[in-house]
């Protein structure tokens, strides 16, 4: 077993094991049909037949060592063709098993013509990422831009009107909706409203609430300091422009699964970072003073992954750094016995713990309530 195999001669060799198992099975059954034991309760299985299927068992199992990714062929399979950027960019760079798991979205996102324009189809990109395939192979292709250029953006302002945004600046092609207005008119909750986002994250109307303005003055209080934060989840960005008022950098982590939402947030003069909520935050330990989890962190993530992200969070604050839950949702039961608890393992100090019902039609549906925390973490361990 010392020499290397062929990907064609291992499959050779396992087809060939695998057949040789149906022949010694089906020679053991049709034996034990014609010539029936003495005692039925306790077929007696010939010692030869058994030292042959171990053998061939063992021999599978070592060649499957040797070569994990090579899949087994069968009568009812052919090998797909691997694209040949894939196949190079494999020898350069550790490619995410998670995309290994998708190999028909994996091998459609790498096959396009190196040096031209890449395919036109975001929605792969975006299907692998949410299914763990992250980051993403890098390609050799010019990504697409808008046919006409974008003359003008709004300077120094995170909160320009509409009519001072290009609508070319976005390609449109995958959305319903052709332009900001059209997504405002759907839903104007989405964020693309940038004005009347102006007055988010700045008004106090319920104990769930927890102005910027607060949030600065509980710092400095604490004798802290924010200066740098991340917000996960991030929508268009309107906290890392509520926080930009302050000369607080944040970065914001967001998916463009039903809108352009990365765009709105660069179009804002802010920082996207096209991440998923399962990714590991890219960002060094022990670094940042601020974590915001807005409505994206909430009872529908199963609760291992949260409990992973909560800890992800934790490695990425410095110490007396601060954790934001706002307008967590959840059922109340499930607070109670769940998720507080899981919160609690972290050690955190509490700065504010708000509850209240949700009472929209699926919060007064599933009996569920809001939480919003402000929690430090502590100044060494």
């Amino acid at each position: 077993m010392g020499f290397p195999f062929t990907t064609m001669t291992l499959n050779l060799l396992l087809l060939m094991a695998m057949v040789a198992t149906n022949i010694l099975s089906l020679y053991h059954l049709t034996s034990t049909t014609l010539h029936p034991p003495k005692s039925p309760k306790h077929p007696q299985v010939p010692d030869q037949l058994l030292h042959q299927l171990h053998t061939i068992r063992a021999t599978i199992n070592h060649l499957t060592r040797l070569h994990p990714n090579t899949p087994i062929l069968t009568s009812h399979s052919s090998k797909p063709t691997i694209p040949s950027d894939l196949s190079l960019y494999s020898h350069l760079s550790p490619i995410p098993s998670s995309c290994h798991n998708h190999p028909d979205l994996l091998y459609k996102y790498m096959s396009y013509t190196p040096f031209s324009l890449c395919p036109s189809d975001p929605d792969t990109a975006e299907s692998l990422i949410l299914r763990g395939c992250h980051p993403l192979p890098r390609r050799r292709c010019f990504s697409k831009t808008p046919h006409k250029p974008v003359q003008t953006l709004p300077i120094n302002n995170p909160f320009p009107s509409l009519s001072s945004i290009p609508e070319t600046i976005v390609l449109w092609d995958r959305y319903n909706c052709k332009s900001f207005n059209c997504l405002n008119r759907q839903n104007p909750n989405l964020g693309f409203d940038f004005e009347r986002e102006s007055s988010r994250h700045v008004i106090y109307k319920t104990e769930l609430d927890l102005p910027v303005s607060q949030l600065m003055q509980i710092a400095k209080s604490a004798k802290s300091v924010i200066r740098l934060g991340i917000d996960i989840g991030g929508g268009t960005g309107s906290f890392a422009a509520a926080m930009r008022r302050f000369n607080v950098t944040v970065v914001t982590t967001t998916m463009n699964v039903v809108a352009p939402y990365n765009e709105a947030v660069a179009v804002r003069g802010l920082v996207p970072l096209h991440v998923p909520l399962q990714q590991r935050l890219p960002v060094f330990d022990g670094v940042l003073d601020l974590v915001r989890c807005g409505h994206a962190v909430n009872r529908w993530i199963p609760v291992t992954v949260l409990e992973f992200l909560l800890f992800d969070v934790d490695r990425v604050l410095r110490g007396g750094g601060y954790l934001w839950l706002d307008h967590f949702f959840s059922k109340g039961v499930d607070l109670e016995k769940v998720f507080a608890p899981l919160i609690g393992k972290l050690g955190y100090k509490k700065v504010k713990w708000a509850t209240a019902n949700k009472t929209d039609a699926g919060g007064v549906k599933n009996v569920e309530v809001y939480l919003t925390a402000l929690l430090q973490k502590p100044v060494s361990r």
